[in-house]
């Protein structure tokens, strides 16, 4: 379909003139309850294609589409009258596929509810394979204490083991010796 505003106003234009003819002008007792849905108009302005859809059986259908088929003359002929563009579009009509697009998807949607039940019943009785939560947590503020209590502690201790680090110093590393212990 063409978005130019002229082809969308002709459409929404045929769109009403037909839905009125045929409810008033066509009296072809094979017409069912007949839904104008959409009209789709080119961009030559040259052809228009009718969705429409029935209330009904399918043969309620078939007799539909061949009363459409019938009139279609008489309905050109007054959408050429009624809209005043020099060239009348070609109507074409063409059963629309929505509402068993959406029973479909009616059923499809009905389906995935039952799932969902389903997996809501099996996950009533089931448990974390692991904690219920997996990610770390950041220590605490006692944890703190007690490292820096740790802290002070190494700290106490490097000093007596400076005086351990000046000595080793003077040691030889070949033989392990102290320089003061071989002099």
């Amino acid at each position: 379909m063409n978005d130019s505003p002229r082809a969308l106003k002709l459409a929404d234009r045929i769109k009403v003139i037909v839905a009125t003819m045929l409810d008033t002008r066509v009296k072809d007792p094979r017409l069912g309850f007949v839904t104008i849905t959409d009209v789709r108009v080119s961009g030559d302005l040259q052809h228009a294609t009718l969705f429409y859809t029935v209330f009904g059986t399918d043969e309620e259908r078939e007799g539909t589409a061949a009363a459409l088929a019938s009139a279609t003359g008489m309905l050109r002929r007054e959408v050429g009258r009624q809209t005043g563009v020099r060239l009348t579009p070609t109507l074409e009509f063409i059963a629309d596929a929505i509402p068993e697009n959406a029973r479909v998807i009616e059923d499809l949607l009905s389906e995935a509810r039952g799932r969902d039940a389903e997996l809501a019943k099996s996950k009533e009785g089931a448990a974390y394979a692991g904690d219920a939560d997996p990610y770390r947590v950041p220590r605490e503020a006692e944890d703190d204490d007690d490292i820096d209590d740790a802290d002070a502690d190494a700290d106490d201790s490097d000093d007596a083991d400076g005086a351990d680090a000046v000595g080793a110093a003077e040691q030889d590393p070949s033989t392990g010796v102290s320089g003061r212990e071989g002099a």
